[in-house]
């Protein structure tokens, strides 16, 4: 009987590598889309900061993709943004000249969101079709296809709400719904890469302890970047630029000017800022805490890396926070903070992954 080399799950050693070799190229292809992703919120967050967003007031998914190609084509645009309220109430006597360079921007961005729809369904399909993706995400691939199109639409819905009568700027909720499912389309497409991988879950009797902490600050992190979205929304970053104190302050006057109270939370601009800044003092402390637990603790090399840089990226989130601020939001800050928002964010979607609990570990059993 000849020597079998089969491993006990049954594959051949050239069987084992080739699959290892599809799911490091399928969990390339989910971080590139990824990085294209975080790529697409920060350009988001460009033409919010330099009023571009309502530059363009139709919704072209295909027309749209080319840019205007006529001197009339031009005017045409340009007459249309002229019915928009933020022409009349902040950029009236704008010309043809200013309104190209507000276009282009948000043209970038829309034309962005169809090319990470091309970098998704194209290679996707052919994964697909050479069998190089599991059957178990087949679906769940799917359903993300989904979302990013639906993303799309609410990007639209969110763009025209600044073009209701007195708007000069996009309505709050709306902005923060779209950044918020963005910044879900981005963490699922991380997670399911780093599944794909296969990451070997950290182990020890200390990972529990850190995984709570881990998955607390990643839960701090997500609603401080959500606060985030709301000061952006309300431009409350370009009142009360200094820190700690606000207006000489540390608890402004008029936090609770608005009624009923919950509309503080997202209207109220010195409520906005005060309860963004508190989370951000918040979050820095659980990941200081974290981040202590990580290193007196035995991890692999990996994890411990992983802890590391989420310490480096909230502390330098905490920084550019305070920067941005104090310099009154210029865009190349902003644009610095909300993309450290979102690596910071990945950092501790990475430690959460590494320390997941490993379902094939046995129970301990302690000695009576």
């Amino acid at each position: 009987m000849p020597f079998d080399v089969r491993d006990f799950s049954g594959a051949l050693p050239q069987d084992r590598a080739e699959s290892r070799r599809n799911r490091r190229l399928v969990a390339l292809w989910l971080f590139g889309v990824a990085g294209m992703v975080l790529v697409m919120i920060v350009l988001g967050g460009v033409t919010r900061l330099t009023g571009s967003g309502l530059s363009i007031m139709e919704w072209a998914p295909v027309r749209g993709a080319l840019p205007p190609s006529s001197n009339a084509e031009w005017q045409r645009l340009f007459d249309l943004y002229r019915q928009v309220p933020q022409y009349a109430l902040v950029n009236e006597g704008f010309g043809l000249a200013g309104f190209k360079q507000i276009f282009w921007l948000e043209w970038v961005h829309r034309l962005w969101g169809r090319l990470i729809g091309l970098a998704f369904l194209g290679p996707q399909v052919w994964f697909w079709a050479t069998g190089r993706i599991e059957p178990r995400l087949r679906g769940w691939l799917a359903l993300l296809f989904l979302l990013g199109g639906l993303q799309g639409l609410i990007g639209w819905i969110m763009v025209a709400s600044g073009f209701l009568p007195d708007s000069t700027a996009v309505s709050p909720y709306r902005l923060v719904i779209h950044l918020v499912f963005a910044l879900m389309l981005y963490s699922a497409l991380v997670w399911t890469g780093m599944t794909v991988l296969r990451q070997a879950p950290a182990r020890g009797v200390h990972a529990g302890r850190l995984r709570a902490m881990a998955l607390l600050c990643w839960g701090s992190l997500a609603l401080t970047i959500v606060t985030g979205g709301f000061v952006a929304g309300t431009h409350a970053g370009f009142d009360y630029n200094t820190f700690p104190l606000m207006d000489g302050r540390l608890v402004p006057l008029g936090y609770a000017r608005l009624e009923p109270l919950l509309r503080n939370i997202t209207e109220n601009i010195a409520a906005v800022q005060f309860d963004h800044r508190l989370l951000a003092t918040v979050t820095m402390l659980i990941a200081a805490i974290t981040v202590a637990v990580g290193l007196a603790v035995p991890l692999p090399r990996f994890a411990r890396l992983a802890v590391i840089a989420l310490g480096v990226t909230v502390a330098a989130q905490y920084i550019l926070g305070v920067t941005t601020l104090l310099f009154v939001v210029p865009v190349r800050l902003a644009s610095a903070h909300q993309a450290n928002a979102v690596l910071a964010l990945t950092t501790s979607l990475v430690l959460l992954h590494v320390l997941r609990p490993d379902p094939t570990a046995r129970p301990r059993v302690s000695a009576a």
